[in-house]
């Protein structure tokens, strides 16, 4: 099984969603984690968007990159912007792949309804879970 940390900013939404895909789709080849440089709370948002796709997430908690320090991790996916350009070095043999996603949470704030609010998280919901589809064979080199 390969360890993935999936990375973005505060651990509340994107990487959120990658690591409940990632249990969901791919947990019998994948062992996936998630975390951020910060620690911002999971977002009620994400877990109502997976719940409507399947996925309960509910009982997963934001997490800090340092909680993962003694973590053997095979591959780290940097899921926003930001955090890829501050990315911390990791030891070892620990690959580090960018997959850029939009932010839902900033996209939802210049929603006019709460049904254009939701779309936005379900769109990049729907791009997470297409990412996640093509591991682990996207990440082999």
């Amino acid at each position: 099984m390969l360890t993935i940390l999936f990375l973005c900013t505060g651990n509340s939404c994107r990487s959120q969603m990658a690591e409940g895909w990632a249990r969901h789709l791919r947990g019998e080849v994948l062992e996936p984690y998630s975390a951020g440089i910060e620690t911002h709370g999971l977002n009620p948002i994400a877990v109502k968007v997976m719940a409507e796709a399947g996925v309960d997430i509910s009982h997963q908690r934001s997490q800090h990159i340092n909680e993962f320090k003694d973590v053997q991790l095979d591959h780290v996916i940097t899921a926003c912007d930001n955090v890829h350009e501050s990315c911390p070095v990791f030891p070892g043999s620990t690959n580090v792949t960018h997959v850029s996603f939009d932010d839902p949470p900033r996209l939802a704030k210049g929603a006019a309804t709460e049904e254009d609010a939701l779309n936005h998280y379900r769109r990049v919901c729907d791009e997470i879970r297409a990412f996640v589809e093509t591991l682990p064979e996207a990440l082999i080199s």
